[in-house]
C-alpha cells in the first residue's frame, strides 16, 4: 500500500506541473507571437513481482513540455514597423550591451532615438544594408538612412504635344517644363514652336534662370497623317537615335553643361507618337522628366521580401535594408529567454540566416502582428481533464490511507 501512496503523489506532482503550463498558456493568450506549450507524461519504471512475473507501475512523471509552433492569426495594425513572418522563420535581434543574439516571432518593432529598429526591450533588429547602387552588405543593425536624399539632374524629358496643322506662318506655341540641375535647383525650359507655313515647325529653348542658355535648336515636319516625319526632323545636337540633346550652359555652381535628351524618336529612329500635327488647337497633353530635387525622409515601407524603402518628399523611393530571418533544424529545441525571445541551443541546432521568400523561409507582412496561437477552448478542456486527474490521484492517496488504517485496526 505504501507504493500506491507514492503513485498517487507522483500523479499529484505531474498534474500540478501540467496545470502550471495550462495557466501559462492562458495567461499569454494576448501575447504577440506566443507559442502554446503541450505537456507530455511518461510512466515510471515498473517493478516486477518475483512470485508471479507481474509488473506494477510506480506512477507518472512529466516527460516534457513541447512548444507548438503553429502560426498564430495575423492582425492588422497602424504601424508600418509592426512585422509578422507569414510562414517559417524568426526575426534576428541582438542585445547591444552583451552582443548576444536572440530570435523572436514578435515583430512589434519601432525606431529608437539613434535610428535603430528595436524591440520593446531595446534589442536591435538585424538585417542586410543596401547601398544606393543596390549592393547588399553584410548582416548588421537595421538603421534609418540619412534624412535627406541626394538630388538627381534631369537627363531625359518628353512631351505629348499636338501642333495645329492649320497654323499659319509665324504662329507660335510654347510648352514649359521644370527640370533640375546637379544641385537639385529648378531649371525651367520654355520650348517655343514657330510654324513655317508649310506644315513644319522650328523650335528653340529659353531657360530660366535667364543667366543660362540653351544653344540647341531644331526643326520638325509631319507626314500627311499628322505623324512626325523622322526623315525631315533635325536638330543642332542629337543622340544616336536622332533625338535632340538640349545642352544648357551658364548654370551657377552645378555641373555645366546640363545635357538633357528630348525623346520623341524610338530606338529605330521612327516617331514614338508623342508629337503630332492634327487639325486641332495646339496643346500639350503630357510631359515627363527624370530629375528631382533633394528630399527629406517622410516614411518607411516594408515589402513582403523584408526590404525597407525610404520614401522622400521629392517622390524618390530608396531601399536601404532587408530584414534577416532565421530557420532552425528543430524549433522545439529553442531555449525560452522570456520577453518573447528564444536562444539557440544544442537541441535546436545552429541558426540558418537568410532573407524572406528564400529557401524555406516565409514572407514578411508589414503593419501586421502575429497573435498568440493559444486555443482557449482546448486549454479549458485540458484544465478540466487535469483537474479531474488531480482529484482522482488524491482519491488514490486517501483510499490507500483508509486501507492502511484498516490494516492497523486488525491488531486491535
Amino acid at each position: 500500500m505504501i507504493g500506491s501512496l507514492y503513485s498517487g503523489i507522483s500523479g499529484l506532482k505531474a498534474n500540478t506541473s501540467a496545470m502550471a503550463v495550462i495557466g501559462d498558456n492562458i495567461a499569454n493568450v494576448d501575447t504577440t507571437g506566443f507559442k502554446t506549450s503541450r505537456v507530455s507524461f511518461a510512466n515510471i519504471f515498473s517493478s516486477t513481482l518475483s512470485q508471479s512475473g507481474l509488473e506494477i507501475g510506480r506512477g507518472v512523471t512529466m516527460n516534457g513540455i513541447n512548444p507548438q509552433w503553429d502560426s498564430g492569426s495575423l492582425e492588422n495594425t497602424t504601424s508600418g514597423t509592426d512585422l509578422a513572418v507569414n510562414g517559417t522563420g524568426l526575426f534576428v535581434v541582438t542585445d547591444a550591451s552583451t552582443g548576444s543574439t536572440y530570435y523572436t516571432r514578435a515583430g512589434q518593432f519601432e525606431w529608437d532615438s539613434d535610428g535603430n529598429l528595436v524591440t520593446p526591450d531595446g534589442f536591435i533588429v538585424q538585417g542586410y544594408s543596401i547601398a544606393t547602387d543596390g549592393t547588399v552588405g553584410t548582416l548588421g543593425d537595421i538603421t534609418l538612412p540619412n534624412g535627406t536624399s541626394a538630388p538627381s539632374a534631369t537627363s531625359e524629358l518628353s512631351f505629348g504635344i499636338n501642333l495645329n496643322s492649320d497654323a499659319e506662318a509665324g504662329d507660335t506655341f510654347t510648352s514649359s517644363i521644370t527640370t533640375y540641375d546637379s544641385l537639385g535647383s529648378e531649371v525651367i525650359l520654355d520650348v517655343t514652336f514657330t510654324a513655317d507655313g508649310a506644315g513644319g515647325w522650328d523650335w528653340a529653348v529659353a531657360v530660366d534662370p535667364t543667366t543660362a542658355t540653351c544653344a540647341t535648336t531644331g526643326h520638325i515636319e509631319f507626314d500627311t497623317d499628322g505623324n512626325l516625319d523622322s526623315t525631315n526632323t533635325t536638330a543642332t545636337d542629337v543622340d544616336a537615335d536622332g533625338n535632340p540633346i538640349l545642352s544648357i550652359t551658364g548654370l551657377s555652381g552645378s555641373t555645366d553643361p546640363l545635357d538633357i535628351t528630348w525623346t520623341y524618336l524610338d530606338s529605330s529612329g521612327d516617331s514614338d507618337g508623342s508629337i503630332t500635327s492634327y487639325a486641332s488647337e495646339s496643346t500639350k497633353t503630357a510631359q515627363a522628366q527624370d530629375g528631382y530635387p533633394s528630399g527629406s525622409l517622410q516614411s518607411v515601407s516594408v515589402d513582403e521580401d523584408g526590404n525597407f524603402t525610404g520614401i522622400y518628399s521629392n517622390g524618390s523611393m530608396i531601399p536601404f535594408a532587408q530584414i534577416a530571418l532565421a530557420d532552425f533544424p528543430s524549433y522545439s529545441g529553442l531555449a525560452k529567454m522570456g520577453s518573447n525571445l528564444y536562444a539557440e541551443s544544442l537541441s535546436s541546432g545552429q541558426a540558418l540566416i537568410g532573407t524572406a521568400n528564400t529557401a524555406s523561409l516565409g514572407s514578411v507582412s508589414s503593419s501586421t502582428l502575429e497573435m498568440s496561437n493559444v486555443d482557449l477552448a482546448t486549454e479549458f478542456v485540458e484544465m478540466i481533464t487535469t483537474q479531474r486527474a488531480y482529484q482522482a490521484n488524491s482519491k488514490v492517496i486517501t483510499t490507500s490511507d483508509e486501507i492502511l488504517q484498516e490494516l492497523i485496526n486488525i491488531k486491535r
